[in-house]
C-alpha cells in the first residue's frame, strides 16, 4: 500500500490559509477511477483513496506510515513569495499621510 504525505495548497478563490498548516496523509488509488454512464460522477472500488488523515507535523506522518507498514512519499510544498505593495489606492487614506489630499 503506497501513499503520499504533503501539506495542501491554499484555495485559490479565497485569500485565507485555513487547513494549510497540518499534514495529510493520502493513500494512492490501486484501481482506476470510473465514470457512471447514468449520472457521469466518478466512482473508485477502493475504499482506501477516500480516506484522508491529517497530522500536526510531518515526522508524526511519517512515523504512522512507518508503524503500519506504509509505503510513503513526501511532497514538500513550495515556499510563497510575498507580495508587499506600496503606493496604492489605501494610501490615499492613511492616517500619517503628509500631504493634502487633492484632484
Amino acid at each position: 500500500m503506497s501513499a503520499r504525505i504533503y501539506r495542501p495548497a491554499r484555495n485559490a478563490m479565497q485569500s485565507g490559509t485555513a487547513k494549510t498548516r497540518d499534514w495529510v496523509l493520502e493513500y494512492v488509488s490501486e484501481t482506476a477511477r470510473e465514470v457512471d454512464p447514468l449520472m457521469g460522477w466518478t466512482s473508485n472500488a477502493d475504499t482506501q483513496a477516500q480516506v484522508r488523515l491529517r497530522f500536526s507535523t510531518k515526522e508524526a506522518a511519517l512515523e504512522y506510515a512507518a508503524d503500519h507498514g506504509i509505503d510513503a512519499v513526501v511532497q514538500d510544498p513550495h515556499s510563497r513569495k510575498v507580495n508587499i505593495r506600496n503606493g496604492g489606492y489605501g494610501d490615499n487614506f492613511a492616517t500619517n499621510r503628509r500631504q493634502v489630499w487633492t484632484h
